[in-house]
């Protein structure tokens, strides 16, 4: 707690460096504003808004759940051409074909996660599965991901996350599949089933538990007050969870987006993203070196005005961290899990 030193990340094959005493140094730096509060419920001009024109001309039905619908300037297509064959292996590339879908969560712009009741939850979760068993049909990867305020460079408050699917296993699929299946080939056990068991034990970076679900401060954290929501059984994908398990999985997300906000009594920004085993080809392969868990990637280091910046020695040598992951849980487990607004 009170010395620098390193921690593996046994996920990701890297290492973290935690200075602990460099949180106590005073901030001279970049002040970031808070998000707004005034976000009308509805807008006309808002193109996820129920009713609302979109920058292709659509017009999004009057909604009243969740809503999906693609991409108007997606990332990937599925008919994108081949790229010219490299004359050189310095210069490699391969084919990238997929498809992008946008998911608004709920019709009221001025909802998040936290905010939303339990069966709105839950709705949202069944419709990230359905997206994943369709999508993961014919694509090897479907990456969920939610990107929370214009910190993190979400350019729309509406409430809403993205689905890519694409024809390749991107890097952190594909390094997180071959740590997973090591660490099953050495140990017999899947690496995150546990790691799950031994942070239920220890609780030291315990956030928040039920009887399906626990969320920690993982070990090797690198951003502040970074999270891993894990299962407590062995489940490879998010549609092969029970109804049991996503009602369990509604409650522990909204607790712990809730002590989130609480944390600095703001809409608490964030990249968040669902993994799990591979999709497509894979359906048909033994995955059971995979555990299905979900990354949260808030940016907020001291205040709601003072972020995290990965620069420097983070870009250039290893990520570095300047209070424990064990003081970033305990303080978040100790905060109320009734919402501050």
């Amino acid at each position: 707690a009170e010395h620098q030193h390193a921690r593996y990340n046994p996920l990701r094959d890297d290492w973290v460096l935690v200075s602990a005493h460099r949180v106590k140094r005073p901030w001279q730096g970049q002040l970031e504003k808070p998000p707004a509060e005034d976000v009308p419920r509805w807008d006309p001009n808002n193109p996820l808004c129920p009713g609302a024109t979109r920058a292709n001309g659509e017009v999004n039905p009057q909604y009243e759940g969740t809503f999906v619908f693609p991409n108007d300037f997606p990332a990937l297509q599925p008919d994108a051409p081949e790229p010219d064959d490299s004359d050189h292996p310095l210069f490699q590339s391969a084919p990238a074909r997929g498809v992008c879908k946008v998911m608004c969560f709920h019709p009221w712009s001025d909802l998040t996660l936290p905010l939303m009741s339990l069966p709105e939850i839950r709705a949202v979760i069944d419709a990230w599965a359905e997206l994943a068993t369709e999508l993961g049909a014919s694509y090897p990867w479907v990456q969920i991901f939610e990107n929370k305020g214009a910190m993190m460079g979400c350019s729309n408050p509406h409430p809403h996350c993205q689905v890519w699917a694409s024809s390749f296993l991107p890097n952190e699929a594909r390094l997180e599949d071959r740590t997973q299946r090591q660490h099953l080939s050495q140990h017999g056990v899947p690496m995150l089933l546990e790691y799950a068991e031994q942070e239920a034990r220890r609780k030291e970076r315990l956030v928040v538990e039920n009887a399906d679900w626990l969320v920690v401060v993982p070990y090797w954290a690198t951003w502040p007050y970074q999270t891993l929501l894990l299962p407590r059984r062995h489940v490879c994908r998010l549609q092969d969870l029970s109804d049991t398990e996503r009602d369990n999985l509604a409650s522990i997300m909204q607790r712990l987006l809730i002590k989130y906000d609480n944390l600095f009594e703001v809409s608490f920004p964030y990249s968040m993203g669902w993994h799990g085993a591979p999709t497509g080809p894979y359906l048909e392969e033994d995955c059971r070196h995979w555990q299905l868990h979900a990354h949260y990637y808030p940016p907020l280091l001291r205040s709601a005005t003072v972020r995290k910046f990965m620069v420097g020695y983070e870009i250039l040598a290893q990520a570095q961290r300047d209070l424990t992951p064990e003081q970033a849980a305990e303080r978040l487990r100790s905060l109320p899990e009734v919402h501050y607004k």
